[in-house]
């Protein structure tokens, strides 16, 4: 009687740990599915559509830029899911960037391609954004510009050094445009070698205008004697004679139409800055992501679409990968700062 009783208790003990087995065996199979499925999201992306988000109004740089990079992305087949440019306009870059960073932080889906306006307006004590590059995750600089001196082409002005020596003896006797506000992006481009020459750049005139063909416009019609904006803009005035420029901001000289223009370094003036274009994805963005477009892009800089499409909008080939592009982020940010300092603009 012992005996059986006995057995059948070993049989309930045997049961109960062989369900007990099975139940932790199934439990296996879901942590395994969970983190086979997890690995499998990121070896599958993208898998879905993308939206980049241009901070500016259609038909801008940015929008231009971005539609240029869907474009090349889908002509080139290095991307196969479908891409959509958004523009929101509005405070200088401010208002898409804020929007952009008000959404999923990460969403690897989602992507915003800004400009060196989202450093100036974090930094500057009028600005209009809380937000810097560190509020998102840096993917690329895709493309680079450089700020220009420019004068009428009967302006008596045939050098830096001539323009800044005045204004140094008196920085109030010139008017100088931009298409942009005090502070912001076209300023800084004059403001910088103005300081690096020795001239008490806040006492430089400075008249801002909505964008930079109704600046040019005010200096061929006589309404400003000099202008600062970026040196792609000048091409055309440059070829029809309207216009002479004095320098550029590029760290060596330039090719094309802009050969025999001396940046600020030959003409004896320590500055250099670069306008970027750059992508960006959220704040935390998935690492698998990040990587894919390093990939992605590294590849992309290195076709014939993509390099027809720098010499068609007069865009220089600025490809930096995400590390990069972080580190010149950081150079970037420290200059600007010192430029808003010395015109006491700065937070």
């Amino acid at each position: 009687m012992m005996s059986s009783i006995n057995l059948k208790k070993w049989g309930m003990v045997f049961a109960s740990g062989v369900l007990a087995l099975s139940l932790a065996a199934c439990g296996n199979s879901d942590s395994s599915s969970k983190t086979s499925g997890d690995s499998k999201e990121g070896s599958s992306f993208p898998e879905k559509p993308f939206t980049i988000n241009a901070p500016s109004g259609a038909g801008g740089g940015l929008d231009t830029t971005a539609r240029a990079l869907t474009k090349v992305l889908s002509e080139t087949e290095l991307m196969k899911e479908s891409m959509t440019v958004e523009n929101k306009p509005g405070g200088g870059q401010s208002v898409g960037i804020a929007d952009f960073i008000s959404q999923d932080p990460k969403d690897p889906y989602r992507l915003i391609l800004p400009s060196v306006p989202l450093l100036i307006n974090n930094l500057k004590k009028e600005g209009n954004s809380p937000h810097s590059y560190k509020d998102l995750t840096p993917l690329a600089q895709l493309t680079k510009d450089y700020g220009a001196i420019v004068v009428p082409a009967d302006s008596k002005y045939k050098d830096l050094k001539s323009l800044f020596d005045d204004l140094k003896k008196d920085p109030g006797m010139l008017t100088l445009a931009g298409g942009s506000a005090p502070g912001s992006q076209d300023h800084l481009v004059a403001m910088l070698p103005a300081v690096k020459a020795g001239v008490d750049a806040t006492k430089i005139k400075y008249v801002s205008y909505d964008g930079g063909g109704e600046a040019m416009t005010a200096l061929i019609g006589g309404s400003a004697d000099v202008l600062a904006t970026d040196i792609s803009g000048t091409g055309e005035y440059l070829k029809a004679g309207k216009i002479r420029v004095l320098g550029v901001s590029s760290t060596e000289r330039l090719e094309g139409d802009f050969a025999d223009i001396p940046t600020y370094k030959e003409a004896g003036i320590d500055a250099e800055f670069t306008i970027w274009r750059g992508l960006f994805g959220p704040k935390d963005m998935p690492e698998y992501a990040v990587k894919y477009w390093n990939e992605t892009l590294t590849e992309m800089t290195k076709t014939p679409e993509w390099q027809e499409v720098l010499k068609s909008n007069g865009w220089e080939d600025g490809y930096k990968n995400s590390d990069e592009f972080k580190k010149f982020l950081k150079e970037q940010e420290v200059l600007i700062q010192e430029i808003l300092e010395s015109l006491n603009m700065q937070k």
